[in-house]
């Protein structure tokens, strides 16, 4: 990989990558591979034969008004950019968030506790069971938690139930 500042040296026929494609592709990559990352100094870049090594070229994107970066930044810039989304990735990977209808259950049995606590009642705000629904949405629940959720909720709403005089 070599990390463009301007414009690939002449007679290079690399590709050229955005870096977040080329970090995408290098994750990719090292599921099965090593790779490596070539940077050159940064009074002279890289050599033809260097760059003979390479597969393709990252471009960092830069602004008009400061448009080279040195060494230490390119290389910092390039390695966030390889464990942000590789983090991301193995995160959402880990964790399954819990399917729209397991919510939507949650969040039923939460609002019939609420009510049944008169917790609602107090709020006189006509938004409030979007507002609790909204806030459910906003937990990311786990697929795995939500058995629990729902016991829990439900223990809630069964106590608070206890001792009520039906149809009052």
């Amino acid at each position: 990989m070599w990390l463009e500042y301007g414009g690939p040296p002449s007679g290079l026929h690399h590709p050229l990558r955005r870096l977040e494609s080329g970090a995408r592709l290098l994750r990719k990559n090292l599921a099965s591979s090593s790779v490596a990352l070539l940077f050159g100094s940064e009074k002279r870049g890289l050599s033809n034969e260097d760059l003979s090594h390479c597969h393709w070229l990252v471009r960092i994107p830069t602004c008009e008004k400061n448009i080279s970066m040195n060494l230490g930044q390119a290389v910092a810039v390039c390695l966030y950019e390889i464990v942000r989304d590789g983090k991301a990735a193995a995160q959402s990977e880990r964790q399954k968030l819990a399917a729209a209808g397991e919510v939507e259950r949650i969040t039923g049995v939460l609002l019939e506790a609420l009510h049944g606590s008169g917790y609602l009642d107090r709020r006189r705000v006509n938004d409030s069971e979007d507002r609790i629904r909204r806030l459910v949405r906003r937990l990311h629940l786990q697929a795995e938690d939500t058995d629990a959720w729902l016991g829990m909720l439900r223990q809630i709403v069964w106590k608070t139930s206890l001792g009520k005089i039906p149809g009052r």
